[in-house]
């Protein structure tokens, strides 16, 4: 509650109709500049960011619903585009045009894979102010994802338990892929619900195998702002891999025990994470 100066605090019992407005006139006036300043210490200067929501392998736009919710609350533009999950040469360039449509200036978020789409897809790009990595990829100028799992000297199982599916006009070795639903909620989701890791097995948008293996172009992180949530108990992307990328990025850091699925099963250390980038 604001503070009211000694002058404005009573009225003074004696005062008369146009001494009781003028004071509380002064009243009013006192209470509006104090109201104004705690509203800045809490709100950027300028137009509030668009935050972009990326989503990565196996996963879609829906898990990012609560996340979703407490950012529009807030007052925040939030897009949560689908990823096409084909190559990560073509996934960038689709975000790219997604990006030219949105207002700047914009938040650009990516968990997992889409972490790699969102390094690319921001390069030279000057409405995108911040970068938020949630168990994401950021890839090195030409890394490819599967490299960057290794880094840190972290192991996943991920790779033995994948099936892989045929789709119309893939290359020869490639092709779509899916966690096996035997393992989906042990190696994405084991902090959820087992009814609800089911149906995310069950939901789960698959990705082409050259999204592992292509190499990734200039990272943006080298130039933009950068923050990264690591998930301890992640089964899909080595914690130590997710370190190795957060530093090398020099990204502002929090640490918290979660799956990989962290926008879903901690949304709130998600939003927090995404509120900070925002606020700068």
């Amino acid at each position: 509650m604001p503070h009211l100066s000694p002058a404005v605090r009573r009225l003074p019992r004696t005062a008369g109709p146009v001494a009781a407005l003028t004071t509380l006139l002064a009243l009013g006036l006192t209470l509006t500049s104090a109201a104004a300043s705690d509203a800045n210490d809490t709100e950027p200067a300028g137009p509030k960011p668009t935050i972009v929501l990326e989503h990565g392998a196996f996963a879609d736009a829906s898990g990012w619903n609560d996340v979703i919710h407490a950012l529009q609350k807030r007052g925040y533009t939030v897009y949560a585009p689908a990823n096409p999950l084909r190559s990560l040469t073509g996934d960038t360039e689709y975000l790219k045009s997604f990006l030219a449509t949105v207002p700047d200036p914009v938040v650009l978020v990516g968990h997992s894979y889409g972490g790699a789409v969102i390094t690319g897809a921001a390069t030279g790009n000057p409405a995108v102010k911040a970068l938020v990595y949630i168990a994401a990829y950021a890839p090195d100028e030409g890394e490819g994802v599967a490299q960057a799992t290794a880094l840190g000297g972290g192991t996943t199982e991920l790779l033995q338990h994948i099936t892989a599916r045929p789709f119309p006009g893939s290359a020869t070795a490639d092709a779509d892929a899916y966690i096996d639903t035997a393992y989906f909620r042990q190696l994405f989701a084991q902090d959820l619900p087992a009814g609800q890791a089911a149906q995310m097995a069950a939901a789960q948008r698959p990705a082409a195998f050259a999204t592992l293996t292509q190499p990734a172009g200039a990272p943006a992180w080298k130039t933009i702002p950068s923050w990264y949530l690591i998930a301890r108990n992640d089964h899909t992307i080595p914690p130590a891999a997710e370190r190795a990328m957060a530093a090398r990025a020099h990204a502002h850091t929090v640490e918290i025990n979660s799956s990989h699925a962290a926008m879903v099963s901690h949304p709130n250390a998600v939003t927090d994470l995404i509120l900070d980038a925002a606020t700068g």
